[in-house]
């Protein structure tokens, strides 16, 4: 799945590790969500895209799991 976070993140000035604090998880969370290595969970994308002051689908691209159906 991707998403924007390093971009939303870079654009903020946060490194991986002040985001993992801020949204309570570990930076290595933070780098696997960003590689699409890992998918956050519902509760974990919330959290990233209300810091941001996004929605999830802002954050978030679902379309490739439209594909899957």
């Amino acid at each position: 799945m991707e998403n924007r976070i390093k971009e939303l993140r870079k654009a903020n000035k946060l490194s991986q590790a002040e985001l993992a604090d801020i949204v309570g998880t570990t930076r290595q969370t933070i780098t696997s969500i960003e590689v699409g290595k890992y998918t956050a969970s519902l509760g974990l994308a919330y959290k990233i895209a209300h810091h941001f002051n996004l929605t999830i689908e802002e954050v978030f691209d679902f379309s490739s799991m439209e594909d899957e159906d």
